[in-house]
Formats: C-alpha cells, sequence, structure tokens
C-alpha cells in the first residue's frame, strides 16, 4: 500500500514523503491515527498544493524575520545596574533585563530567545545573539552602566 505521511514517523519518513508500507500497517495504524493518506493521483496533487502554500508563508516570514534581525542587529542598548567595587554587579543583568531594554525600543522579543552563557555580572560592553528562527540571529550590543545613586 502506497501511502503520503502527513507528518514524521520515526523509522518510516519524513512530512511528505510517499512510503510502501503494510496493508495492516496503512489502514489500522497510519490512517486511522492521521499520520497519512492514501497515495492516490488526487491525494498527490492536493498534497502539492498544501504543500506549495506552505513554502510560501514560510518564505514571508522569513523575510520578515530577517528584517526584524536587521533592526535588532543596529540597536545598542544601555542598561544601569548598581555595582560595587570593581565593577562587580549587586545581582546579574539577565535575558529578561535585556528583553525589557528591548522592549523599550520599540521591538518586543521573548527573553527565551535571548543567549546567554551566563548572567552578566561586571560592568561593560557586551554582544549579545538573539535565535529569532532556527537559522536567523541577530547580535546586539548591551553596555552595562554604573547607576547614578543618590546620596543623602
Amino acid at each position: 500500500m502506497k501511502v503520503i505521511l502527513k507528518e514524521d514517523v520515526k523509522g518510516l519518513g519524513t512530512m511528505g514523503a510517499v512510503v510502501n508500507v503494510a496493508n495492516g500497517y496503512g489502514r489500522n495504524f497510519l490512517l486511522p491515527r492521521n499520520l497519512a493518506v492514501e497515495a492516490s493521483t488526487k491525494n498527490l496533487k492536493q498534497f502539492e498544493h498544501e504543500k506549495n502554500i506552505i513554502l510560501t508563508k514560510a518564505k514571508k516570514v522569513r523575510r520578515s524575520t530577517e528584517d526584524l534581525a536587521k533592526q535588532i542587529s543596529a540597536l545598542s542598548i544601555s542598561i544601569e545596574a548598581l555595582s560595587g567595587e570593581e565593577g562587580k554587579l549587586f545581582g546579574s543583568v539577565t535575558t529578561m533585563d535585556i528583553a525589557d531594554a528591548i522592549a523599550k525600543q520599540g521591538i518586543e522579543i521573548d527573553k527565551r530567545k535571548i543567549l546567554l552563557d551566563e548572567p552578566i555580572k561586571k560592568l561593560g560592553t557586551y554582544n549579545v545573539s538573539i535565535k529569532l528562527l532556527q537559522d536567523v540571529t541577530a547580535n546586539v550590543t548591551v553596555e552595562v552602566k554604573q547607576a547614578a545613586t543618590a546620596e543623602a
């Protein structure tokens, strides 16, 4: 029995693949679970049409994400934090702080997309990567400055 896989099936193939399976496996497992459809000419044409629609949407999303990456890379962010001697911070600058600073610039970024090996614990300038898509990343410059303290 020939089937078109609607999803990735471990040990069988990836989405969109046309594979030969045993009749019982196809009728009793793949078709009832909506993992595949029978490979008729009608289904092949319909699947190709749906695949083209998905690919055009993916291209649009990728283009807009690349534009966003350019906007983010042009940013330079300044974060003020209290620090002690030798520039060590009281606490640290985390991904949430960086996401908030980017939001103040008018761009909303999920803090989970910001890649920090470890929290920033000293004053200085850092280059931080933001992973927008699997292969689209943007780099933003983050400057951590001494916060002005009000001494009485």
